[in-house]
């Protein structure tokens, strides 16, 4: 089953969408050596980064979870005790 098939009797909503033409024709020529239309391209394309940005989200979520003031104060007294160069000095 190619990662494109959607089912029939999903919910669907319109939304105009503006791309540089530069992305839009990218996207078109994807969407046709893949077979399928720009609209499903760009479907399937916006799903994607929905998946990765909520896993990097719970990711992230969990290690915060995991973590302690404890281990701060460990890995900052194990940081080396010199001034900041001056690109990243403060003002």
């Amino acid at each position: 089953m190619s990662r494109y098939n959607v089912e029939s009797n999903m919910s669907k909503a319109t939304y105009p969408l503006k791309l540089p033409l530069s992305v839009k024709t990218a996207a078109q020529r994807l969407a046709k050596e893949d077979g399928v239309s720009l609209n499903q391209w760009i479907a399937v394309a916006v799903a994607e980064k929905i998946g990765v940005v909520e896993t990097a989200a719970e990711f992230f979520g969990r290690r915060a979870q995991e973590a302690t003031g404890a281990g701060l104060r460990q890995f900052l007294h194990r940081a080396p005790r010199v001034r900041p160069s001056p690109e990243d000095a403060t003002r």
